[in-house]
């Protein structure tokens, strides 16, 4: 099992992540507020920024972060630090997560504008969703808390891809 990074290591991607925002404030000639940082982050996702009403933040997955130091290092974090740049200037909805404006702050940051990265994750600890039972014509199948919770709500519906019945579930 891979180890998280220690604090010596969450200094440094602290510091890396105040020279793009910096590097960003020289760019744009603006000043950008401090958001938290946050080392919550699990699962195969190794960084995040979120926008919640008025919070936003900036999560790092310290696992992946351990497994792949350099590699996240010079990658997720100007592309985390880009896409809070991004929403501060432009806001909800206006632009492509991962377009043109997102991609010129990457350009100068010095950073690839790769926009995900398939390496292998063994020892990395994966977030396990809860699954629930459904049945259709031919079989049950097991449904993700998201896909469930969409369907109690009314907001989705699923059908088997064998025998095309509705999904029911099984209480």
């Amino acid at each position: 099992m891979i180890e998280p990074i220690d604090e010596a290591q969450r200094q440094q991607v602290l510091a890396r992540t105040e020279h793009y925002i910096t590097t960003a404030e020289e760019v744009l000639e603006r000043p950008f507020e401090r958001i938290p940082v946050l080392f919550d982050l699990r699962g195969t996702t190794a960084g995040m920024f979120r926008a919640h009403r008025r919070r936003r933040e900036i999560r790092y997955n310290p696992w992946i972060f351990s497994k792949y130091w350099q590699l996240n290092l010079d990658g997720t974090v100007p592309h985390e630090v880009a896409h809070y740049i991004v929403h501060e200037v432009y806001g909800v909805g206006k632009v492509k997560p991962h377009g043109v404006e997102w991609q010129a702050l990457m350009h100068y940051f010095n950073a690839d504008p790769e926009v995900t990265f398939k390496l292998d994750l063994e020892g990395i600890p994966q977030r396990r969703q809860r699954t629930h039972p459904y049945r259709c014509g031919c079989r049950e199948h097991q449904v993700s808390t998201t896909r469930h919770n969409r369907m109690r709500k009314g907001q989705g519906s699923y059908l088997c891809r064998y025998c095309e019945a509705h999904l029911v579930y099984c209480a």
